[in-house]
């Protein structure tokens, strides 16, 4: 499989929206886009972290408006295409995918959680309809058996899906895992496969080698990691990685170098670490999304925030339910309390 040229596509600019509240402006899209023209990337995709039509109060606000965001970027790709990520709970079809086709985007990636494709149908057939390329994303996928995703895959490539994304979106995977899930779509599916790492357990990178080493065609990264929680797989060691073990790529090595030396300075204060919250992140199979909203529900109720993801995890919650947090905080507080007696509730 290593003859086969591996896409890479990079959402630096909408994963590492979360990891700087939505706050990236049109210089630092402008400045990253055309570090990843030159360093050419298939795709770069843009927007807030939660994909298109998510800019809201619940789950943050953007400091530029979705439609600048996209222009700005698409002003800065030749090469390059213009991606986005689409998620049926908060964009739709006629307004904010039909905006985004106007501007110019060239892939939609429609994303669900790991057990609804279902809800994918409409987006996928609205894009493919349109003429534009549209990739079926399942998201949280340790939270379901290879089978499973394997049917649910299938429900997106019927619907018209030119190309399957797993994104390991808690960062819970290890290669193992990876290695059963991706195996058997790579066998499977008419489409190609692909995955989106995130680095909770240190092993993006590991995970998508293993990925590639089953038949993944497709993987994603960002510049120095900038994503969600303990950040994504860095795309400079991916593209590193993979010109070390003979896989073909369109990316050159110096130029993606070069655009995460640019992204440590664009993005400095915000770039992603391990530290003992994302670890028990991974563990616990949590978004890693809630990083941040985690640590202010924990500080404001005066409880462990570690605690608040192992709660989390039990409860099996996803993201799009970002207030659990508030609540799951507010219970444990409240177990801790102590009551007339000294003793704690």
């Amino acid at each position: 499989m290593k003859h086969q040229r591996i896409i890479v596509t990079d959402p630096t600019l909408r994963d590492g929206s979360h990891a700087c509240s939505h706050q990236i402006s049109v210089e630092q899209i402008r400045r990253y886009a055309t570090a990843a023209e030159a360093a050419g990337v298939d795709y770069l995709e843009v927007g807030h972290g939660n994909g298109l039509g998510a800019s809201s109060l619940q789950v943050g606000l953007s400091l530029v408006p979705e439609r600048e965001m996209l222009a700005t970027a698409r002003a800065c790709l030749k090469q390059t295409g213009l991606s986005v990520h689409v998620m049926p709970g908060f964009a739709t079809a006629k307004r904010e995918i039909a905006n985004a086709i106007e501007v110019g985007v060239d892939l939609f990636r429609v994303g669900s959680h790991c057990t609804e494709a279902d809800l994918t149908q409409r987006h996928i057939s609205y894009v493919r309809n349109a003429g534009k390329e549209a990739w079926g994303v399942l998201m949280m996928t340790h939270m379901a058996s290879k089978e499973v995703l394997l049917e649910e895959s299938k429900k997106m490539q019927s619907y018209g899906a030119q190309g399957i994304m797993l994104m390991d979106s808690a960062g819970a995977a290890v290669p193992d895992d990876v290695k059963q899930k991706i195996g058997l779509l790579a066998e499977k599916l008419e489409v190609p496969v692909g995955f989106h790492a995130h680095n909770n357990l240190g092993l993006s990178v590991a995970n998508s080698l293993a990925a590639l080493e089953v038949g993944a065609r497709i993987l994603d990264g960002t510049a120095r990691g900038f994503g969600a929680g303990a950040g994504n797989a860095p795309l400079e060691l991916i593209v590193a990685a993979m010109q070390r073990l003979g896989y073909s790529c369109r990316a050159d090595l110096y130029k993606v170098l070069d655009a995460g030396e640019l992204a440590e300075e664009l993005f400095a204060e915000n770039l992603p670490v391990s530290n003992s919250i994302t670890i028990v992140s991974g563990l616990a199979g949590v978004f890693s999304g809630f990083a941040k909203p985690v640590q202010r529900a924990a500080k404001q109720m005066g409880v462990d925030p570690r605690d608040v993801f192992v709660e989390l995890g039990k409860r099996k919650v996803v993201g799009g339910q970002e207030d659990l947090i508030l609540e799951v905080a507010s219970e444990l507080a409240a177990r801790q309390k102590p009551v007339a007696d000294g003793k704690p509730r």
